[in-house]
């Protein structure tokens, strides 16, 4: 008698997938808004797929924060940086499976004294 065999994927394969197409999900944007010549305010944000403790592409503020670091721009100030969601001291149960947005605010340049 013929062996039947099961084309479904198996569950690492579905998880596989899963995680590739979560992952390509992961983004990040920075708006500038000028309020002399040379300085101004800035808004950094990161999106990140987190499966088991590893975070696809990187950790949604490492992300946010390299997008600011790359635009270039003179004396960047942190001013507030917050990480969506945020469960306190059950966020460990984001590292089992969870998407992250970071936001990152702060002042850039010199102002005009």
């Amino acid at each position: 008698m013929p062996r039947l065999r099961s084309h479904a994927p198996t569950l690492a394969v579905r998880l596989a997938t899963l995680s590739l197409a979560l992952a390509a999900t992961g983004c990040s944007s920075i708006e500038f808004q000028r309020d002399t010549k040379s300085s101004g305010t800035y808004r950094a944000t990161g999106t990140s797929f987190t499966i088991f403790g590893v975070d696809l592409p990187r950790s949604a503020l490492n992300q946010a924060r390299e997008n600011a670091s790359d635009s270039g721009l003179h004396n960047m100030v942190v001013t507030e940086a917050d990480v969506y969601p945020y469960w306190g001291m059950f966020d460990f149960l984001l590292e089992i499976i969870s998407v992250r947005y970071a936001v990152i605010e702060g002042t850039w340049g010199y102002t005009e004294d």
